[in-house]
């Protein structure tokens, strides 16, 4: 039956959660200033078709199919999707608990030789929860997908393991095989198993990759660095594969870019507190850099050059650029979106920075196909906000992902009904 949404189904959908919102259907959006983040730019008083999961149009006047759900945005802006940043959502849910933590691992700790051994086979994504509290506590702020990655331990390994991009909504099947990334620790993090210095990392680094090039076998008796699932699945990364590299120093960037070189690996810096300072090298060989908006005083001497113009110097070399926050990445990875506005106030162009929350994360991680727009043929991951969706006084009303409106509540805002009776709830629509 179509009509419009109004505050009463938006509130049974929140009763009901994702359970009793399984089936997508036709939702026609009208009337809302919708930031295509394609070719067509931002369109003022725009129409927003979704069937079967995906956009069908985009335009002006566009007719509501019989069975569609209709809208009416009142001129409020319409985004895709927003990317939570690099986390640990589903594999993290207490910090201090340790039972409810599975995105690091000890393993090798103990054996009598270095702290940890390197274990690049490690997947963080076999322990993800789609059913985890924080997972919910984000998405009703407008994150609709994120990076699960692996954390590499205090005096652990280089190699922290394995990940991929995360859909949150729910689903058991929530990862993009595109987005696997292998995640690489290097810089200021000089561990005990190589040694505490940075030249051991990188010699490490080397040993670990010719350990995994069949073309170079080791003689019997040498000193093997990686177990045999480790060389396989390192060498699934070398010559074209996605490695994201931990590192803040403009000298390190330098060192992960001949290495991406050598090997024929598409990196990914992630941190990147310096990487203005290189910013023509990155622009000239299209590496990517996932940053924090907010790192701004050194927390390390690796980011001595740290400056909140990091985000606009590294826009106007031509960088792409996608953003994370380091702070609490994992439960409070919509702040982002705060981020992103603080890049903002400190010269990066306002479409540069939705841009770094929607496109750009999805391009950088294979899957500027799918996500990050909002045109014809790409997934229905929307947001409809109250208001400019990098002011923090924002809001998001609704989400889809895949067409699906996707409950409006969460552990924090059951916790707040319970807790404030006597206050009414502040209206998102």
């Amino acid at each position: 039956m179509s009509g419009k949404i109004g505050p009463l189904l938006f509130a049974a959908l929140g009763v009901l959660g994702l359970a009793g919102i399984a089936h997508a259907q036709d939702v026609l959006i009208r009337n809302a200033k919708v930031y295509t983040q394609s070719g067509s730019g931002t369109l003022e008083r725009a129409d927003v078709l979704v069937q079967n999961g995906r956009v069908a149009q985009v335009g002006s006047g566009i007719a509501a199919t019989p069975s569609a759900d209709v809208i009416d945005a009142r001129g409020r802006p319409l985004t895709p999707g927003l990317f939570g940043g690099i986390t640990a959502l589903g594999v993290e849910e207490i910090s201090l608990e340790p039972s409810t933590v599975d995105s690091s691992t000890a393993y090798g700790e103990g054996k009598g030789g270095p702290s940890f051994e390197p274990r690049p086979e490690f997947d963080v994504t076999l322990a993800f929860n789609p059913d985890s509290a924080a997972i919910g506590v984000n998405r009703v702020e407008g994150i609709t997908f994120a990076m699960v990655a692996p954390t590499a331990l205090p005096d652990g390994t280089m190699f922290a393991g394995q990940g991929a991009i995360a859909r949150l909504d729910g689903r058991v099947e929530a990862f993009a095989p595109a987005s696997r990334t292998l995640f690489v620790d290097l810089g200021a993090n000089a561990t005990a198993s190589s040694g505490k210095s940075r030249a051991a990392q990188y010699m490490l680094l080397e040993q670990a990759t010719r350990e995994s090039q069949p073309a170079k076998p080791l003689a019997a008796g040498d000193l093997r660095l990686l177990t045999p699932a480790g060389r396989e699945v390192l060498a699934r990364y070398l010559g074209g594969g996605r490695i994201a590299f931990s590192v803040d120093r403009a000298a390190d960037i330098r060192q992960v870019l001949a290495y991406a070189e050598r090997n024929k690996v598409h990196p990914v810096i992630v941190g990147g507190a310096q990487a203005w300072q290189v910013a023509p090298l990155l622009a000239k060989a299209r590496v990517p850099v996932v940053l924090d908006p907010l790192v701004d005083l050194p927390g390390t001497f690796d980011q001595l050059g740290a400056t909140l113009e990091n985000a606009a110097r590294l826009d106007r070399a031509g960088v792409p650029i996608a953003f994370t926050q380091f702070t609490d990445p994992t439960h409070n990875a919509h702040k982002v979106r705060q981020a992103a506005g603080v890049a903002v106030a400190h010269g990066l162009p306002w479409d540069a920075a939705l841009r770094a929350l929607t496109l750009t994360p999805a391009e950088v991680f294979g899957l500027g196909a799918e996500l990050g727009r909002i045109a014809p043929g790409y997934s229905a991951d929307l947001v409809l906000w109250s208001g400019d969706p990098l002011d923090v006084t924002s809001v998001a009303e609704q989400v889809w992902i895949g067409g699906r409106p996707q409950s409006m509540r969460s552990r924090q805002t059951e916790l707040r009904d319970r807790y404030r009776p006597n206050v009414a709830a502040p209206t998102r629509n």
